[in-house]
């Protein structure tokens, strides 16, 4: 089941800053290709070494990632996918800081992302705050 924007969305009070509903799709769009090849990057970077607790780390991020959607729009539950943003944060510093050490180019692809992700965590703070 995907979860979108829905009619319940449509009825809770937006914070300021809210951009448009058709901004979302585009820009996740440019990002999740960013962090796609950040990760092939940093995956090749890394083939000899093998360091299992950094692909473990990609993968915790990645699931908090994807399991926003669900949270926000399918529990209707702004109060835990701040929790998971929270974490989605801070996972995705520690990959930046991991990535540098590795690659400067795989760490500044994911700079975009961390600045839509701030705002994000702006946002859903925000529909948390006022709902």
């Amino acid at each position: 089941m995907l979860f979108s924007m829905n009619a319940w969305y449509t009825q809770i009070n937006r914070p300021p800053l809210t951009p448009p509903n058709w901004i979302f799709g585009p820009v996740w769009t440019v990002l999740y290709i960013m962090i796609a090849i950040s990760i092939i990057i940093y995956v090749i970077r890394t083939r000899k070494t093998r360091p299992y607790w950094a692909y473990v780390l990609i993968g915790v991020h990645l699931v908090t990632n994807f399991s926003w959607t669900p949270i926000f729009f399918g529990l209707q539950n702004p109060g835990w996918a701040l929790v998971d943003i929270l974490l989605l944060d801070i996972t995705l510093a520690a990959l930046m800081v991991l990535f540098w050490r590795t690659s400067k180019v795989a760490s500044m692809l994911l700079w975009p992302y961390l600045t839509w992700v701030l705002f994000a965590t702006y946002l859903n703070a925000g529909f948390y705050y006022l709902n």
